[in-house]
């Protein structure tokens, strides 16, 4: 279902003054391209319905493919997630997640590339450890990482989203489950405490943290939430299709735009999720929106021990051997994006390519049959 309210709407609102709403010049960039997606400026394609009962035409812009845009993620989403399918393993999962405190904000905005690539080292870095520890395992883990920088309300709230699976391979290459038999990977506290301590210690290597940051940073507790597992290789496909490839807001939270206002639902997770709107002025809400733009070229899913992308093939046959293969999950096939819109069966075919300064007038008619 089409959302009824766009981000881009408000972009382009405001195109001739995003340079000064966002000075950064990549940041600009990012969000000039979003105004633009799916508009006459991009050029476009005309494709053809393959069905030969229908063999409808469609009219269709091009996309900017730009990893924050609402429009472009469905299709990128659905490709990663059926790549991963093929590796999955045959065992549970967990879901860990590692959240950094808002007395750290400043140098996400400072430095975000030093910020959040010391974010994932440490990550794994601490389940490595525990991993690797007899007491909890003794065994080598792997891990999937994906980055979120945002709160409902947009605010800067960076955490790290992490799959892990319930086991490892010991150094003589025998699987080994945890101890707790899958029904929680580690001491969340003992993580905890873990976490904090190589996470000050490896920022301050790197930048200078004022002492009392620091203080701040030891006398409070930091959160390392640990879900209920994934019950099998299906829980594990769809969380991976929800998370993946989110964006800071999507179309359909979009409420309404005024005048002056964009008004988004969000939900409050400190009351149990319970829905609101928020309203920000449009100024204020492209800012907010700005600053979940990542860094050019930086990685924000990234793949982890047996789980990397040197070393999951051998690891998955030599895990298959021992615990059994995962039955091949059903897949869609096509991708629900190149599906005829009018007859929902037939395949669309690309037949003509345009560029920003249109199709031909009498398009409906030269390319008909």
């Amino acid at each position: 279902m089409l959302a009824k309210h766009e981000l881009a709407t408000v972009l382009q609102k405001h195109q001739d003054q995003l340079q000064n709403i966002v000075p950064n010049p990549w940041k600009y960039r990012t969000l000039f391209a979003l105004s633009r997606c799916r508009t006459a400026a991009m050029g476009g394609h005309i494709d053809q319905c393959k069905n030969p009962k229908c063999k409808k035409l469609h009219l269709s812009y091009n996309s900017c493919r730009n990893r924050h845009c609402p429009k472009c993620q469905g299709h990128l989403k659905e490709k990663w997630v059926q790549a991963r399918e093929e590796e999955l393993l045959n065992c549970k999962y967990f879901h860990v997640v590692f959240t950094l405190p808002h007395e750290l904000n400043y140098l996400a905005l400072e430095d975000p590339e030093i910020y959040y690539n010391t974010l994932f080292k440490v990550a794994w870095n601490v389940l490595k450890g525990f991993g690797a520890n007899p007491k909890f395992l003794g065994a080598k883990m792997g891990m999937i990482a994906i980055l979120h920088t945002w709160g409902q309300n947009l605010s800067l709230h960076p955490h790290l989203h992490c799959i892990v699976p319930s086991g490892g391979l010991t150094k003589s290459g025998k699987w080994k489950n945890t101890k707790s038999k899958g029904k929680y990977l580690f001491d969340v506290k003992e993580m905890s405490k873990v976490f904090r301590a190589q996470f000050v210690e490896a920022l301050t290597k790197q930048v200078s943290i004022q002492s009392s940051v620091r203080k701040k940073l030891f006398s409070k507790k930091w959160v390392v939430y640990a879900k209920e597992p994934f019950y099998g290789p299906s829980q594990v496909v769809e969380y991976l299709g929800r998370y993946t490839h989110k964006i800071a807001i999507s179309n359909h939270r979009i409420k309404s735009i005024t005048n002056n206002k964009v008004i988004f639902s969000a939900k409050d997770y400190r009351h149990k999720g319970a829905k609101y709107d928020c309203a920000l002025k449009h100024k204020d809400f492209i800012q907010r929106f700005s600053l979940h733009i990542l860094p050019k070229g930086f990685t924000r899913i990234r793949h982890y021990g047996i789980l990397s992308s040197g070393k999951k093939k051998d690891s998955k046959t030599l895990i298959d051997s021992q615990i059994g293969r995962v039955c091949q999950i059903e897949k869609s096939k096509p991708m629900k994006h190149r599906l005829c819109p009018s007859c929902k069966i037939g395949v669309l075919e690309t037949i003509y390519t345009f560029d920003p300064r249109g199709p031909p007038p009498d398009w409906k008619t030269r390319f008909r049959y």
